[in-house]
């Protein structure tokens, strides 16, 4: 997959991570881009370490499962990081 496609991956995983998750979330769509490209990347690191296989091509089903999952996760620790800075 091309680097522009991963971005657009990432950036749309991202997005559909944010509506997912319940909660209030920081960050605007920089932030979402940015956890959505990482959450991509750890989501194929996932999906190679446990399946054999990550991300692949970009209409792959499993590549988008894999990213959104990832950027779940991604997001998930990101929200209660962000929370613990705001209380302490």
């Amino acid at each position: 997959m091309g680097f522009i496609a991963f971005l657009i991956l990432g950036l749309i995983a991202g997005a559909i991570a944010k509506a997912i998750l319940p909660g209030r979330q920081g960050g605007g769509w920089i932030i979402t881009m940015v956890l959505g490209v990482v959450g991509a990347l750890l989501g194929g690191w996932i999906g190679g370490a446990l399946f054999g296989g990550g991300l692949q091509e970009f209409f792959s089903l499993q590549t988008w499962l894999l990213a959104i999952v990832g950027s779940l996760i991604v997001l998930a620790i990101y929200g209660m990081v962000t929370k613990r800075g705001a209380r302490g």
